[in-house]
């Protein structure tokens, strides 16, 4: 087994146990789905020597993975964790140049309560 194989892909989830990033996905179009899909397990296998366009680094810990299909601009922002985790906090259509402070806040709140409920940094 290689190092690759070992890393594993963790959805957030609320206090209720809804996953907000697999509710985004699964609203988007089927081909969106794959792209996106596709985009996750390159990102499963090259882990943290995954570099652009596939991915950018947003601020502290925060990542967002980033994907065009149909003209459309889409980012699910994650973080690397303790036990070779790639945890997606959030999913949205990007509109503008720059990332929407507001999205960054969702992704910071999410995070935190990530690290609250599990432990550790």
């Amino acid at each position: 087994m290689t190092d690759a194989e070992e890393w594993s892909v963790v959805f957030y989830r609320d206090e209720q146990g809804h996953s907000p990033v697999r509710e985004f996905l699964a609203s988007l179009d089927e081909d969106t789905q794959q792209s996106i899909g596709w985009a996750i397990e390159q990102l499963r296998l090259r882990n943290v020597q995954t570099r652009e366009p596939l991915v950018r680094h947003l601020e502290s810990k925060l990542w967002e993975l980033r994907r065009e299909s149909n003209t459309n601009i889409y980012r699910v922002i994650y973080f690397f964790f303790t036990g070779k985790q790639i945890v997606f906090v959030h999913g949205f259509q990007k509109k503008d140049r720059k990332t929407p402070r507001d999205e960054l806040a969702i992704a910071h709140a999410r995070y935190a309560a990530f690290i609250k409920r599990e432990g550790g940094e």
